[in-house]
């Protein structure tokens, strides 16, 4: 089981299961996650160039895992701080706790991300202006 810091965006290594046949990875509440999954969708076929994201939640939590290709995850946190995280193993998720802002960028030909969230969609969690999101932090 994972000591998560539900407060800090992090990467969390995944099991691998290996196999001559081929992997295998998965993700169960409560040792992968630290929380119960209420939304999932991926994001795929997305043009080179262009970033996805752009938000912040108020009170959902996500992890997001690459299953294909590689991409570049940039978080921002409450206190202005920058990090870059890049996916690229489908054993590794990043965890990225609510009221951190997120963009994605430099998408590999055939990416692939999977995302897993705590809460069903509502717009109203959204944070979609980041001045605004620097500015009450």
């Amino acid at each position: 089981m994972n000591d998560f810091k539900i407060d800090k965006p992090q990467l969390i290594q995944l099991p691998k299961i290996e196999d001559l046949r081929g992997n295998l990875t998965f993700i169960q509440h409560p040792n992968h996650l630290p929380f119960q999954i209420k939304r999932v969708f991926w994001i795929y076929d997305v043009p080179g160039g262009q970033t996805r994201g752009g938000h912040a939640y108020k009170k959902q939590h996500e992890l997001i895992v690459s299953l294909s290709g590689s991409f570049d995850v940039v978080i921002t946190s409450p206190n202005g701080i920058t990090e870059r995280f890049t996916l690229n193993r489908s054993y590794f998720a990043l965890y990225i706790p609510n009221s951190h802002w997120r963009h994605m960028e430099n998408f590999s030909t055939n990416s692939v991300s999977l995302h897993l969230c705590s809460a069903s969609f509502d717009e109203n969690d959204y944070m979609r202006d980041l001045d605004v999101y620097l500015t009450n932090k």
